[in-house]
């Protein structure tokens, strides 16, 4: 049994809520740039150029990627073998979080009732995802997610004689519908199988995991491989001005469902898919 001192939670995600505000993962740098390198239209070249420069001003000025930094969203995955000490978890969470934005200056989005609409004025509470796991290690990932994108993810409850072009047409159509509203290029997490709630948190653990990853699965690869192809047929573009760069990446996750039912989820994430792991 390892003890682990809630101290170092809110440590941790205080700093991560920063540098997740602030820095590109090198998967996600990589694929801009490589995109800025293949992209046809002249003006779609023109607005990736533009975002890499932003980039390179937000790193050196220590100021945030996009004025909207987001509400916090946490997957912790705890080995079953770590007893926590010093308070309760989801404090600590909160805690850190509320550290970083306030001393990371970073804009406070949350409101505390989803109708009465009084900002909480230090971006708390976090949404946050356990999952218990083998071990004494926790894993944290703080993924602070805008909602420019996220106002254009969608859930669809296909029939399961849907199959797979089922499955096609409702990512393609919610990236259509989405268009330049969540910010292309896009990275699309899709989730399928499980039940309503489920095929959700798929979609969004599958913005976490690195654009240049393709699932191990080899029907999911191929479809990963397709869709991306397909979004980038649309002529969307970046900043939806058009272009041959409308996503930079799809990542599909599945899980086991019902004989009744297919449900598919697309959560939209904005061309930085921001995002910070650590493992304590």
């Amino acid at each position: 049994m390892r003890t682990v001192r809630v101290e170092e939670i809110i440590k941790n995600i205080k700093e991560m809520c920063i540098e997740a505000n602030h820095y590109l993962t090198e998967d996600m740098e990589q694929a801009l740039r490589a995109a800025g390198e293949t992209e046809k239209s002249p003006l779609g070249r023109q607005i990736l150029q533009q975002l890499e420069d932003n980039l390179e001003i937000a790193a050196k000025d220590r100021i945030p990627i996009c004025q909207d930094t987001g509400m916090a969203v946490i997957f912790m995955e705890i080995g079953q073998d770590v007893h926590m000490e010093g308070g309760g978890l989801t404090d600590a969470v909160n805690e850190g979080v509320r550290q970083g934005y306030q001393e990371g200056y970073l804009r406070k989005s949350v409101v505390g009732d989803p109708v009465i609409r009084e900002n909480t004025k230090d971006n708390t509470p976090a949404v946050i995802h356990y999952d218990i796991v083998e071990g004494e290690q926790i894993r944290i990932t703080v993924a602070p997610k805008g909602f420019g994108s996220e106002n254009m993810s969608r859930i669809f409850m296909l029939k399961p004689a849907d199959g797979i072009e089922g499955i096609k047409n409702a990512v393609l159509e919610a990236v259509r519908e989405a268009g330049p509203n969540a910010c292309p290029p896009v990275v699309v997490g899709v989730g399928i199988g499980g039940t309503f709630e489920k095929c959700a948190l798929l979609a969004k653990k599958a913005l976490t995991r690195p654009v240049n990853e393709h699932s191990h699965i080899p029907y999911v690869r191929e479809l990963e491989e397709e869709l991306l192809a397909g979004i980038n047929q649309s002529g969307i573009g970046p900043g939806g001005l058009g272009g041959s760069t409308t996503a930079l990446a799809v990542n599909i996750n599945t899980y086991p469902t019902h004989i009744a039912g297919l449900p598919v989820a697309v959560n939209m994430c904005c061309h930085v898919n921001r995002h910070c792991v650590r493992v304590i």
